[in-house]
């Protein structure tokens, strides 16, 4: 988990030829709020990457998203180390392997908030938008209106849906402003910690060679168009992409915490 305003930086060849490499990159800041309620994570020894953006008050807000990531994390690592570990909920068959494990992965951060919604935590709960890298399989998971971003050829394109009032009257096809004259613009419809039957939503995507992920809290998206985004992951690495982007969004007026995961894919390593 990193709440440094410094980023942390890594590239890691991966261990066989049909598997891409990974360069990656964290950058979270407070920006112009008292506290910091994201929280991120970028481990490419687990393949695992998330955003999440905490609520619930000055505390409740950074123990959430602190939480999820941490229980995420284990999850991953658990599994990683032993291939007897057990799940602590059942798999969905309409799903796959790696499908099944980052949605069980959420719904144990979702669980682990719950336990603790007690006093002054009663109100807290978090976003979560997550990737997890499978060879060449990339899932996407998440929860609230985090996003996933992916730069292909060029094209600038969001693998994530916003679980929020304004998403969900677009759906309808409910005649809705832009959202930033939207009065419930910032009302979400699910979060960890008060997901009950609905759950993350969870798909597979082939990951190609160039492909270029950003994950982001909405402190980014509502500070940084995405024809900039778009721009900016196009022209930089990931240290240098999620140090621009960030300092953007404060540079922009972002009032929010603001907080970005960079994930570049590259050739397979032989």
């Amino acid at each position: 988990m990193f709440r440094a305003a410094r980023p942390a930086h890594f590239v890691v060849p991966m261990s066989t030829p049909e598997t891409l490499s990974i360069e990656c990159s964290a950058r979270t800041s407070t920006g112009r709020r008292a506290n910091n309620e994201d929280a991120c994570l970028a481990d490419p020894s687990l393949g695992l990457f998330l955003v999440a953006d905490g609520m619930g008050g000055y505390e409740g807000g950074e123990v959430a998203s602190a939480l999820a990531v941490k229980a995420m994390q284990g999850f991953f690592a658990r599994n990683a180390g032993d291939d007897n570990t057990t799940w602590p909920f059942g798999v969905d068959p309409s799903l796959g392997l790696a499908e099944n494990m980052l949605a069980v992965a959420i719904r144990l951060a979702d669980a682990e908030i719950v336990a603790k919604k007690k006093g002054a935590l009663k109100s807290m709960g978090s976003t979560v938008a997550a990737v997890a890298v499978r060879g060449r399989t990339l899932v996407v998971g998440h929860v609230g209106d985090s996003r996933v971003y992916r730069l292909r050829d060029g094209q600038l394109g969001a693998l994530t849906r916003d679980h929020s009032l304004y998403e969900e009257l677009r759906a309808l096809g409910t005649k809705v402003p832009p959202r930033a004259e939207f009065p419930h613009g910032n009302v979400i419809t699910r979060a960890l910690g008060m997901l009950t039957r609905q759950g993350p939503e969870v798909r597979a995507e082939a990951l190609r060679e160039g492909d270029v992920l950003l994950l982001c809290t909405d402190g980014l998206t509502e500070a940084v168009t995405e024809a900039r985004i778009a721009a900016v992951l196009a022209a930089m690495g990931p240290q240098a992409a999620c140090d621009t982007l960030v300092d953007e969004a404060f540079a922009n007026g972002g009032r929010d915490n603001i907080t970005a995961v960079v994930v570049r894919v590259g050739a397979p390593r032989r």
